[in-house]
């Protein structure tokens, strides 16, 4: 078996266990995240921090961004730009007005409501993704949009990933050059890696 067909079968895996957890617990357990993410020293540090907006059985970060607004952060959105399978940064201050449903049916940026973000903006990224390992590793989607992002992001930029517990698994496959998130915050545990 090859590292996609193995990916697609740790993804389709992952997803279903994520997919199962009841939308009541789901919403529990991202409240203990974001307190988790909401004590972190690099969170307090931050005063710019990147939000993936969550879609379908993600870990809830809508109410984290409204908290995180109300800390004082400077937030900034991802918007897809699919033809060039890339993620543009905008910042967001009101999330009924400066989000709309966009790619995916995923909640991106209002152009025209609020102002790009160049990606050496953030200091933070708080990130999306199926599946975790001890390690940092990181399985996404497939589509490649965070990989290609962090390629653009400053050196000392913290990744910070969200996951339940059922997204952590023992070993992610990843290469050489896959950057790694630095921390993973499940409803347990801060995984450092």
């Amino acid at each position: 078996m090859n590292e996609g067909d193995l990916k697609a079968g740790l993804r389709r895996e992952i997803l279903a266990r994520r997919d199962a957890i009841p939308p009541e617990e789901r919403r529990r357990r991202s409240a203990s995240i974001a307190e988790a993410l909401f004590a972190l020293p690099e969170y307090k540090s931050a005063g710019t921090v990147l939000f993936y907006v969550n879609f379908r059985s993600e870990v809830a970060t809508r109410r984290m961004i409204e908290q995180a607004l109300s800390h004082g952060k400077r937030i900034l959105a991802p918007k897809v730009e699919h033809h060039r399978r890339e993620l543009r940064l905008f910042e967001i201050k009101d999330l009924s007005d400066d989000l709309e449903s966009g790619y995916m049916n995923i909640y991106e940026p209002v152009e025209k409501r609020t102002r790009e973000a160049s990606p050496e903006e953030p200091d933070m990224v708080v990130m999306p993704g199926v599946g975790f390992d001890g390690n940092g590793n990181r399985l996404g989607y497939g589509g490649g949009y965070y990989d290609r992002l962090a390629l653009k992001l400053k050196p000392d930029v913290r990744l910070v990933a969200l996951a339940f517990e059922e997204q952590v698994v023992n070993e992610i496959p990843s290469l050489p050059h896959d950057r790694k998130t630095d921390i993973i915050i499940t409803e347990k545990r801060v995984i450092r890696a």
